[in-house]
């Protein structure tokens, strides 16, 4: 899931990679949403709620969301960075270390929910997991050509809606049938993502009421073993010139 890149990937590659770590995005975000009441991943809310408390003049709760989507920015450019290095010196598994690293950094702020003073916990669990949420959807968003997000909704609701569209022309006959089949894996991929990240959510609810900041850890073992399976299968390979995703 984390060694081929680009075109050099499959749809059933990329439905594999994007029901895993969509599920994950969607236990964290929505486990922090029931906690604190913040979104982690939803940059769309968090500058249209930036925007509402600076037209009302509520200057300390705006600057606060103003912090979560400068959090996830700074992540994707962070996770950008690592991966550019990585392939400048030819490292093939530079995707699944990126993972890594963002299951290091869960693991750590899985501990901090668990044992921070309160008056931190609110802004460390929020910050952080914006951080690594850019850290995710970076990764992907380069491996997979763009075709994969597994943080947010909105756009993968309106892909969902484009190639429905595109399927009915077809079936009309009003569009081309040699498309039909990448209709249906695009589709496919849509599908699992909006899927995986629903479900992820439910389930991460009911995990954090019942053991709290260890759903943080647990998600983390999730993504330490994906990347060491990444790490395994990189090895003897080396990777294709930057396609400037």
């Amino acid at each position: 899931m984390l060694v081929s890149e680009g075109f050099d990937r499959d749809g059933t590659t990329d439905c594999r990679l994007a029901s895993v770590l969509s599920a994950v995005a969607g236990a964290l975000n929505t486990a922090a949403f029931y906690e604190v009441g913040y979104f982690s991943a939803n940059m769309t809310g968090n500058v249209s709620t930036f925007s509402s408390r600076i037209a009302i003049g509520d200057w300390l709760p705006a600057l606060f969301y103003l912090s979560v989507v400068l959090a996830f920015i700074s992540g994707a450019a962070t996770s950008t960075l690592l991966i550019n290095a990585g392939r400048r010196r030819y490292l093939s598994g530079i995707y699944a270390y990126s993972v890594m690293a963002e299951a290091v950094m869960l693991y750590a702020l899985g501990c901090a929910d668990l044992w921070l003073l309160t008056r931190w916990r609110v802004p460390v669990l929020v910050l952080g997991l914006a951080f690594l949420m850019g850290i995710q959807n970076a990764v992907v968003t380069r491996i997979s050509g763009a075709r994969v997000r597994t943080t947010h909704v909105s756009g993968i609701a309106t892909d969902i809606g484009i190639e429905l569209a595109t399927a009915f022309d077809i079936f009309r006959g009003r569009h081309s049938k040699d498309d039909s089949a990448h209709n249906r894996s695009k589709l496919r991929l849509h599908l699992y993502t909006i899927m995986s990240f629903l479900i992820g959510g439910i389930v991460g609810v009911v995990i954090y009421r019942a053991i709290g900041g260890y759903l943080l850890v647990l998600s983390a073992g999730v993504l330490f073993v994906t990347a060491l399976t990444g790490i395994a299968r990189s090895r003897g390979l080396k990777p294709r010139a930057d396609t400037g995703y």
